[in-house]
């Protein structure tokens, strides 16, 4: 009988040791059979707080699960939560098991998902923050609304290292980033300033002064008139930029179509000859009426025109400028006041033939 009793024994211990050993990896190996039912990839975007009932139901609503209860099981495991879950942008594969998709979801050490991927951020070269806000809006997760607050705080000007808020503007740039969709405003505003710090390196530090300008923001905002007179032909970019040079130095008024546009706003978009009632517009922006830069930029500048500042035609005397009667959005540029107006005047005899032969 004692015999018989620890055999009995001896198997009920084997059992137990069966059911917490082989069960979990019957149950791994069941679980681990369930795939995703997408046969293309899937773009899922999480922007609000799910929880991971609420996450497993809208992956069964879009139809990448079929089995919710399996999905639960394998996210409790890794402990997937509503803490744990990290909202942006994912691609999700065909066949995906739910384990790897579940870990996609997880947050790592540096607070995005394991899968998250990062999605464009283009900038245009707008006129103001306003216009840039709501580029970035349509691009990722930011309310632009919440995005102009952080840009009109107190503590912006010392975060961006810029004298006053009309500088702001100055730490964007056009072109095509790569950012997470649920990045905030703060990060955004990171994101941007750290492209300027590593883009004024020492060299462009010094270049500044041998310019003949006092400060980066000078620059920029010089760069800005000249991308506002040319935005497409990029050779024209440094001799723009010596004719202005010229003028200051020789205390003249810059006399920039673009600032006393910029003045008006969008009221004279698609106006293509622009008359002295629009120059008159009492505006600090405008160079026909103040000597010197305006206060800004008046627009958002690629770093190429800010480079082609700091590296202007030196040898360059022009100090008039005047678009080309033609079509093909060059100048042609003057050191004298009669060539110029020579040059002006051709153009005003094309552009009012033009308008009478439409």
């Amino acid at each position: 009988m004692l015999k018989k009793g620890l055999i009995i024994c001896l198997l009920f211990f084997l059992s137990l040791c069966c059911y917490f050993i082989i069960k979990p990896k019957i149950e791994a190996h069941y679980l681990n059979g369930f795939l995703s039912l997408n046969k293309k990839e899937v773009k899922y975007f999480l922007n609000t707080d799910f929880t991971i009932q609420t996450l497993a139901d809208d992956l069964l609503k879009k139809h990448v699960i079929e089995n919710k209860e399996a999905f639960l099981s394998i996210a409790k495991k890794i402990n997937l939560n509503s803490l744990t879950i990290a909202k942006g942008k994912y691609i999700i594969k065909p066949k995906t098991s739910y384990k790897e998709l579940a870990w996609g979801f997880k947050k790592n050490k540096y607070g995005e998902g394991n899968s998250e991927k990062k999605v464009n951020l283009t900038i245009y070269s707008r006129k103001n923050m306003e216009m840039v806000a709501m580029d970035i809006q349509k691009c990722i997760a930011v309310d632009s609304s919440m995005l102009l607050k952080l840009l009109d705080s107190d503590s912006i000007l010392n975060l961006l290292d810029l004298e006053n808020k009309n500088d702001i503007i100055s730490i964007f740039s056009p072109g095509i980033y790569k950012m997470y969709y649920d990045s905030d405003e703060k990060k955004v505003v990171e994101f941007f300033k750290r492209i300027q710090d590593e883009f004024w390196n020492n060299k462009r530090k010094d270049l500044i002064y041998k310019v003949g300008l006092k400060s980066k923001k000078e620059i920029i905002t010089l760069a800005s008139i000249v991308y506002s007179e040319q935005s497409k032909i990029k050779e024209e970019w440094p001799v723009i930029a010596s004719v202005y040079l010229n003028r200051l130095k020789k205390g003249m008024k810059l006399e920039s179509d673009p600032t006393f546009k910029f003045c008006w706003g969008n009221k004279l978009d698609g106006v293509s000859r622009l008359l002295n009632k629009h120059r008159e517009i009492d505006c600090p922006y405008n160079t026909y009426k103040i000597k010197g830069l305006p206060p800004g930029p008046i627009c958002v500048t690629p770093l190429e025109v800010i480079d082609s500042v700091l590296n202007y035609s030196k040898n360059s005397k022009y100090i008039f400028m005047c678009a080309k009667p033609d079509y093909s959005s060059r100048h042609n540029f003057a050191s004298t006041l009669n060539q110029h107006a020579k040059n002006a005047n051709k153009y005003q005899k094309w552009i009012a033939n033009e308008q009478k032969s439409k």
